[in-house]
Parts: structure tokens; sequence; C-alpha cells
């Protein structure tokens, strides 16, 4: 990013192909009082007060259709007092002091998010959403991060249920294709202490501490892998097979890859 300003006083930012980000009042080289951010197509995302390049006060956004997003206050680059819209204009939230129901859009107006915040974050129950509209996740947050719920593929399929600790899975059952492909504990979303199982049902390996021979199965109810397992991931000697059952390499594993000489 390049910036052109004289540390104090008004100035702009573009980007490295020359796009305007933003434009307004600087000091000691920071964002600090009115100013306006951009789209790269050059619609208007924001307009509003800085403080230490952070929104703080009044302010507004806005879809890429020129509508409002959120008309209020900011608190620390947070939304903090206000109201949201969405695209057709339509009110659908209202926050208070960082707390409230709210739904999320994104840029184009698709709903994104939809649940409860306090202090400007996902705290309680709330949902996120893919593009197409099937559910990423239901279930519950706290301090803006996955805490408890359910996670699903963008057919709508149910991927993950158990428990989260920053985003990563740490406890629950994994899902491919609707069937159980795994329960037990989860190391930074690694398999680590936990069962496999069958198309089935049948439990077919265990994993201590991400260690043991595994066998992994695909969408198709096919074998796609069979081997050896070391913290978390493919690690010795291992079998991939295709869609169709074929075998489409044999031989040594390093970290999750294969072992090339």
């Amino acid at each position: 990013m390049h910036v052109y300003n004289n540390l104090n006083g008004t100035g702009k930012e573009y980007n490295n192909n020359g796009k305007l980000l933003f434009e307004g009042e600087y000091l000691n080289g920071e964002r600090n009082g009115k100013g306006k951010e951009y789209y790269l197509n050059g619609e208007l995302y924001f307009e509003g007060k800085y403080l230490n390049n952070n929104r703080n006060g009044k302010g507004k956004e806005y879809y890429r259709n020129g509508k409002v997003r959120f008309e209020g206050e900011y608190l620390n680059d947070k939304k903090w007092k206000g109201k949201g819209y969405d695209k057709l204009n339509n009110l659908v939230y209202e926050l208070n002091d960082g707390k409230g129901f709210i739904k999320d859009y994104d840029e184009d107006g698709d709903l994104e998010f939809e649940g409860e915040y306090l202090n400007s974050e996902r705290n309680g129950k709330g949902k996120e959403y893919y593009d197409n509209g099937y559910l990423i996740f239901e279930g519950e947050y706290l301090n803006d991060k996955k805490w408890k719920g359910k996670e699903y593929y963008d057919d709508g399929k149910l991927e993950f249920e158990g428990e989260y600790l920053y985003d990563y899975k740490i406890k629950g059952k994994y899902y491919i294709n609707g069937k159980l492909e795994y329960k037990g504990e989860f190391r930074y979303d690694k398999k680590w202490n936990g069962k496999g199982y069958d198309v089935s049902g049948n439990i077919i390996y265990e994993l201590i501490n991400g260690n043991g021979k595994v066998k992994e199965y695909g969408i198709y109810d096919n074998l796609i892998f069979e081997g050896e397992y070391l913290n978390g991931k493919r690690n010795g000697k291992g079998k991939e097979y295709d869609y169709k059952g074929n075998l489409i390499f044999e031989g040594e594993y390093l970290n999750g890859k294969r072992k090339v000489d």
C-alpha cells in the first residue's frame, strides 16, 4: 500500500495498482478525524470519524449498490451503537452499547451471519452461511469464536459437531457424506485421540496422540487412503486411491505430503 500525505493534515491512500482506498485527515501519520474508505471499483465503502487509525465516533458503511449497510457509532473499529440494513434498505437490527441480535451481510448483500452480539462481538447463539445460502455453522460463540455447535459442507451435509477452542475443533464427531468417520479429540483441527469408522459404522482404527494406522474414506464411500499417521498427519508408509478404487500412489509420506525422492 502507498500512502500519500504530509503526516498531518489531509491525505490519500492507494493500493499498488493506484486504486484509491482512503482519503481524509491525518495526525502523526495515522487516520485521525474525518475520512472515507472506498471499494476497489471506486464506490464509497465507509465515511465517518477515525482515532489512531480506528473507526471511532459516528459513521456509515455502504453496500456495493450504494445503499446504507450500517449507520451509527463505532468504538475501536467496531460497530457499537446504531442500525443495520439489508441491501434493500430494510432495517434488520439495532445495536446498543455493542449488544443486540444482528444480521450481518457481505458487501453484495448476502447474509453471512445472524446471532447474538455482546461487546460488539459474537457471543451467544448464532449462524454462519455460505454464499449459496447453506449453513456453514450453527451453535454458540464466545468472544467472537466458535465454542459449541455444528459445521456443514457447502452442500448442506453435516461435517462436524462438538466443541471448539479459539475456532479450532477440540472434541466431537466428524462426518463424511453424512456418515460418522471419526469420534474423539482434536488438536488444532487434526484428529488426535479417538476412533475411526468405516462406511458401515465399524471401528477400523484408533489414534493415540495423533499416532496410528488409519483408513480414510471419501464422499463416494470409497477408501482414499490407508497408512500411518504421526502427530495427526500422514507420516510413514501409505497408499492413496482414486474414487474408482484404483491405486494412485504407494510410498512414504512426510508431514501430510507425499515424499518424493
